[in-house]
């Protein structure tokens, strides 16, 4: 862990009370994830600002889409994942794959049997499919069990005796994944002191997928054996810890922006200290409230209306999102006031959408910090190396985006990704 170039850290405390918090350093909790970026797995894997961009494309439409029974948030297809990492399940234990993602709730891996599974992947990783019938310690869930209840919110279809619980979710552009529930031990990494871990198991109940389609089923591009959920609904990986009383409902994320990876931390965050910021309540996705925007230590002018904390609103934090998306208005004065700072820059656009330049000098001296102030008094600044990127020699692109997210009332929307 201390190896990694880990630039930021995010602490995300689910409870009664919300709370999002910054600190700097490495990361440690109860257990703890270490994972992949999948722009950086496999070695020489396209990285093109244009990969990017499609990728964030795919995971908005996918996170403002609707899901066909709710399930207090959605499992976003391997295609809109940004970070992945190993978990090990059943008995005897076999290792998955999973994409690691803040904006759904569920824990499902593909499943023996599957139709349209995946098989093989390009980030250099083997595909398992995950047979209960092999595991010593498996168990369907029933549609009466309590889990079954509590997640359809006690609206299960024609449930009688002996029927099992499963799970349908559709996407916006129509790909699914459908499966049934099981409950079976989960081997985690758990922090037993001095920067070390030893396995520890534990019993959760996670989806069996066994149908897949659309993208889900046929592309191999950036596959993974399923998606590991840390949203804040109750069928949430997290929320089944918390709940059985082994750890806080709490994680972290220590995330390198630059070389890819880094740490999720899930349970009390006892290093480092951290300052926290409320979150705003009752909504799909982790969103806070930003309060102002500074470049270079100047506060910029910005409508109360912009930064509001009404209905849907506030500022949504993602980590499967690679870059970070700003209101026209925003994203104009941001990037006058970065631009006047080098006024003789000569711009050109960059594969048809992007705003790039030629600069030989240290980024970070000739550009200004960009800085967020969230309520509480809690500041988090992006510099400068972190929001430029550097395609060629001497050649860097703005990585803030024009961005036009809306929600379904119209009203934009800010989005923060790895960028920052």
């Amino acid at each position: 862990m201390g190896g990694l170039r880990l630039l930021a850290l995010v602490v995300v405390t689910v409870a009664v009370v919300h709370q999002w918090a910054v600190g700097g350093g490495g990361v440690m909790g109860n257990f703890v994830f270490e994972v992949e970026n999948k722009f950086k797995a496999g070695g020489e894997r396209e990285r093109t600002l244009s990969a990017l961009k499609q990728h964030d494309a795919r995971r908005h439409g996918r996170m403002m889409a609707s899901i066909d029974l709710e399930l207090g948030g959605n499992g976003h297809p391997s295609a809109t994942g940004l970070y992945f990492t190993k978990v090990g399940l059943g008995t005897p234990t076999d290792e998955y794959y999973v994409q690691v993602d803040t904006g759904s709730d569920l824990l499902w891996v593909n499943c023996a049997g599957c139709s349209r599974c995946p098989t093989k992947s390009d980030l250099g990783i083997k595909l398992t499919l995950f047979d209960p019938s092999k595991s010593s310690t498996s168990g369907e869930i029933a549609c009466s069990d309590n889990f079954c209840r509590t997640t359809y919110n006690n609206r299960y279809p024609s449930c009688s005796p002996g029927v099992r619980c499963e799970y349908v979710v559709t996407y916006g552009d129509g790909s699914s994944t459908s499966g049934y529930f099981v409950r079976d031990i989960i081997q985690l990494n758990q922090a037993s002191g001095n920067l070390k871990t030893a396995p520890l198991n534990s019993s959760v109940i996670f989806g069996c997928g066994n149908r897949q389609s659309g993208d889900l089923g046929s592309s191999t591009d950036a596959a993974v054996d399923g998606i590991l959920g840390f949203g804040q609904a109750n069928s949430s990986l997290l929320s089944q810890l918390a709940a059985a009383g082994n750890v806080r409902k709490e994680f972290a994320h220590c995330l390198d922006v630059v070389k890819g990876g880094g740490i999720f931390a899930i349970g009390d965050v006892v290093s480092p200290k951290v300052k926290t910021t409320p979150m705003v309540p009752n909504m799909p996705h982790y969103n806070v409230i930003l309060e102002e925007v500074e470049v270079g230590g100047n506060p910029l002018d910005l409508p109360t209306s912009l930064l509001g904390t009404g209905d849907e609103r506030g500022t949504i934090i993602d980590s499967g999102t690679t870059l970070a998306y700003l209101p026209p208005m925003l994203y104009d004065l941001v990037l006058s006031q970065i631009l006047d700072r080098q006024p003789g820059l000569k711009m050109h656009t960059v594969e048809e959408q992007f705003s790039c330049f030629q600069f030989g000098k240290n980024v970070d001296d000739a550009f200004p910090t960009v800085t967020f102030k969230f309520k509480g008094s809690l500041s988090l600044t992006v510099y400068p190396h972190e929001y430029l990127f550097q395609i060629r020699e001497d050649v860097w692109c703005i990585g803030w985006q024009n961005g036009g997210l809306q929600n379904h009332d119209g009203r934009q929307m800010i989005l923060l990704g790895g960028t920052v």
